[in-house]
């Protein structure tokens, strides 16, 4: 491992919940997968599938932020095991109605109270904030999640398709769970780098995080952004069960984001000088020029590598949204910020991929992938039309750390509007 992340585990801790993180994010690439793949093996379309999904999703985007929020007042191990317990009963239910083809609303009904699931993300990247807050090391980290987020990306859809399309239809999701189960109970008992808990009783503003105007921009384009992920995932799944070989569609969403990994990586290890902000649009318009490629695809090895360069431009992307979530929201409501970028991703990735569903269901699997370069111009749209915003912090912002490392100071207030 280069020096910079060897560095970052020199604290104590860092091993033990980056290692309970990975596993409890499993579910975040296995379970929309598994649910897809065991849909359509048990006799159901795209588009009842990708229906679920957005449920899924959906609920996580309402529900998510409000479990991130209670995270914030009192404390990760008092609020994520209930909620995942509440999560994994919700899914157990959605797969015993699928395989026993009980009615299609009853799919619906387990997937809405499914999206409760808590962003074990969030709660890890919290962790890492709490130890290196105002510190170059805050970025290495950071780099280093999304390499994790996309170590499960690489893992988790081959996984997820594989099980439910080799073993039993439902396999995927009961792994997910498994995984989901054990990453949230191990990290909850690593009590010593949980965060302190921010309760009511400390603060006088008690309203969302999303009332930052420079968060309501990082959340807004990450809708966009979510739903180029979730029309990639339905296109390239039903690209490859046309072209012979459904298993393969995990497969090549695990080499997309493999090239998000090596640029995670590299990205990294980079010490950047200036603002975050320029170098934020520049990551967002290349991931939508780099859906263009995917419409020329008229084969399966031309797809392999139209995905990994498409994937280069996301780790940066990501990395460098997380930094800028400092520089909008409170410490106190940390959590909750970066919550609510999961909650953008959620809805796009709901949007996206039902809509592609439709499409595919329609028109083909590669017209799906018009709905991916739609989003990425909707996604750079948005990033440019909100720039000014996200620049102009409110007066009161707590500091945060530009590419270079060093603090910037930035204030905060009270009054919210733009």
């Amino acid at each position: 491992m280069p020096s910079p992340y060897r560095a970052i585990f020199a604290a104590p801790g860092t091993k033990g919940f980056t290692a309970a993180g990975l596993l409890g994010r499993m579910p975040l690439s296995m379970v929309g997968i598994g649910v897809l793949t065991m849909i359509t093996e048990l006799g159901g379309s795209y588009a009842l599938a990708g229906g679920i999904t957005a449920t899924i999703a959906l609920s996580a985007a309402a529900v998510g932020p409000q479990v991130s929020r209670l995270v914030d007042q009192h404390g990760q191990r008092r609020v994520l095991r209930p909620a995942t317990l509440t999560a994994a009963a919700a899914v157990t239910g959605l797969l015993v109605a699928a395989a026993n083809g009980w009615p299609s609303w009853t799919l619906f009904a387990f997937a809405v109270v499914a999206g409760c699931v808590p962003s074990v993300g969030s709660m890890v990247r919290a962790r890492w904030t709490a130890l290196f807050r105002d510190t170059p090391q805050l970025h290495t980290a950071y780099s280093f999640e999304s390499i994790v987020d996309e170590l499960c990306f690489i893992v988790g859809p081959p996984l997820a398709a594989t099980l439910s399309a080799g073993w039993f239809p439902e396999a995927g999701p009961v792994v997910a769970l498994v995984f989901l189960l054990t990453g949230v109970w191990w990290l909850t008992a690593l009590t010593a780098t949980e965060p302190e808990p921010h309760p009511h009783e400390e603060h006088t503003d008690r309203s969302s995080a999303l009332r930052s105007p420079g968060l309501q921009v990082l959340v807004a384009t990450f809708v966009a952004t979510g739903a180029i992920f979730g029309s990639v995932d339905v296109a390239t799944l039903a690209f490859a069960a046309e072209h012979g070989n459904k298993s393969l569609g995990g497969v090549f969403l695990a080499v997309w984001a493999f090239g998000s990994c090596l640029a995670g990586i590299v990205f990294g290890l980079l010490h950047f000088k200036g603002k975050a902000e320029p170098r934020w649009i520049l990551g967002i318009s290349a991931m939508a020029v780099s859906m263009i490629p995917l419409l020329l695809a008229g084969n399966l090895p031309f797809l392999a590598v139209a995905l990994f360069v498409s994937g280069l431009a996301i780790a940066p992307t990501m990395i460098t949204t997380m930094a800028l979530i400092e520089a909008h929201v409170p410490h106190a409501k940390l959590t909750e910020g970066m919550t609510w970028i999961s909650t953008g991703l959620a809805v796009g990735i709901a949007l996206g991929s039902s809509v592609t569903g439709w499409v595919v269901d329609t028109a083909g699997a590669q017209t799906g992938y018009v709905v991916s370069v739609s989003a990425g111009v909707a996604a750079a749209a948005v990033a440019f039309a909100g720039y000014r915003r996200l620049t102009r912090p409110a007066q009161g912002e707590v500091p945060a750390i530009d590419g270079d490392g060093d603090s910037r100071a930035e204030q905060r207030g009270t009054d919210r509007v733009a």
